[in-house]
């Protein structure tokens, strides 16, 4: 049987599109370029990178910028398709994993998140992926069901977190009902529990709550989330909410899970005055290291001390992110990782 598994599995790479000038994040090119450059010398130090480049011009002065900055070619999988933009987090490949560490590819739908923006070419890419760098003999399902990779997340033993607001949002899959939802999910992911989370917000967020922006499973039935400590933010009454949640929640045993809360940064916002949704838990996981999105914030060292805890055997990389998040996303959303086996 196949499952998903937990992102601290071992990993082959990881994949990233490359922002260019028809993304969203155009006007922040500038900005943008640094962090992608600091993300790609991190990953290639320890595995392998997949970059999705625009076209060959894009390519071309992509693999320069890797030069220039010394990072190693030869750990890059460059591939050329079009893109609508850089979220491959949420239309990327969702990998499954069975006891004898093989490997299936869920290739579910992306919709936009609720058809909010355009998607098509987006769409596309896993079949662009799978034709030119993924393992020939790793089997491929396609899914008619729309699920983003950042909606879920697995401890890697069967139970699945989500949000009730993202998953049963009738923008997603209209046609299914909830519990017809649950049975696909549970099937396809290869799960046992499915965890709908009730409370969980981000001013600026157009995910309708994406799991990985507020909760996310780490080792030893651990769990880190965001917390709000002031009364005075829009935020801290729901997230208060969320913490009594995960306070009740069981493991497998029948165990509270030990919980690891991240901070809360200032208010951020963009040049028309829209709250920009800056959260520390949208980190990523690689071999051996966690690298975690930081905004220029007061609060950026305890948050990066706060995930060692949870990860205490890996290296945490803190990543200024703050650019990312004036187009309403961050490190997580930006990247797929691709588990042990999967690349050719």
């Amino acid at each position: 049987m196949y499952s998903l598994p937990a992102e601290w599995y071992e990993q082959d790479g990881v994949v990233l599109t490359w922002p260019h000038q028809d993304t969203d994040i155009a006007p922040f090119l500038k900005q943008v370029y640094p962090i992608y450059l600091k993300i790609s010398q991190a990953i290639t130090q320890r595995q392998k990178l997949v970059l999705i480049v625009y076209d060959s011009i894009l390519k071309y002065e992509v693999k320069n910028q890797l030069i220039l900055h010394k990072i190693d070619l030869e750990q890059v999988i460059f591939m050329i398709a079009p893109t609508n933009d850089i979220w491959i987090r949420d239309y990327g490949i969702i990998t499954l994993v069975n006891s004898q560490n093989k490997l299936k590819i869920n290739n579910f739908l992306f919709n936009g998140w609720g058809n909010k923006y355009k998607h098509h070419l987006d769409n596309r890419i896993n079949s662009h992926l799978i034709n030119k760098v993924i393992n020939p003999e790793v089997k491929t399902e396609s899914i008619p069901f729309v699920l983003e990779g950042g909606a879920i997340d697995s401890d890697g033993k069967g139970t699945i977190l989500t949000t009730k607001s993202c998953l049963l949002n009738p923008n997603r899959n209209p046609q299914f009902t909830q519990r017809q939802i649950k049975e696909i999910l549970l099937k396809k992911l290869g799960a046992k529990k499915i965890i709908y989370l009730e409370h969980g917000h981000l001013e600026g967020d157009d995910t309708d709550s994406h799991v990985d922006t507020l909760v996310r499973f780490a080792p030893n039935n651990t769990i880190v989330y965001v917390t709000c400590s002031d009364k005075k933010d829009s935020h801290y009454k729901d997230l208060q909410r969320l913490e009594t949640e995960l306070k009740d929640l069981k493991t497998e045993e029948a165990k509270n899970y030990n919980l690891i809360s991240l901070p809360w940064t200032k208010h951020k916002y963009n040049a028309q005055g829209n709250r920009l949704p800056a959260t520390y838990a949208n980190y990523l996981i690689i071999n051996g290291a966690v690298l975690v999105p930081t905004y220029r914030d007061k609060s950026d060292k305890t948050a990066l001390i706060q995930v060692q805890k949870a990860y205490p055997s890996y290296q945490i990389i803190g990543i200024d992110c703050l650019p990312l998040i004036y187009q309403f996303g961050s490190l997580h959303c930006i990247s797929m990782q691709l588990p042990k086996g999967l690349l050719k």
